[in-house]
């Protein structure tokens, strides 16, 4: 791939992801403001827990995806970007278009 069709496909992927952890982030205070503003009886209580963990496990999944794509970005830089870390074979242009952070070929991430 294009090293500038592949910086912009990172960079692009890596915008979007940013500002899904912001959102995540806003969306988490606003709940943990709602649920301390909220009088929640004992029966209700586990509705704001079982939204803080999603809230916990959507801001996981966004900041490993985020260092997944400075992987990439390493990768690129070091010349070594779509190139299977596992068989050391090229990854094809389209997996990587449609994941700019692709680390393995399908078949060896399976």
């Amino acid at each position: 791939m294009d090293p500038t069709r592949a910086h912009e496909l990172i960079e692009r992927e890596r915008a979007r992801v940013k500002e899904l952890l912001a959102y995540s982030a806003a969306v988490r205070a606003a709940d943990l403001e709602a649920a301390a503003d909220a009088r929640i009886s004992v029966f209700d209580s586990a509705s704001p827990l079982a939204q803080e963990l999603l809230d916990d496990a959507v801001a996981e999944q966004l900041s490993a995806r985020l260092a997944a794509l400075d992987r990439a970005r390493e990768r690129l830089r070091a010349g070594t970007y779509g190139v299977s870390l596992r068989s050391g074979r090229p990854i094809p242009d389209e997996r990587l278009e449609a994941d700019p952070a692709a680390e393995l070929l399908v078949d060896e991430a399976e």
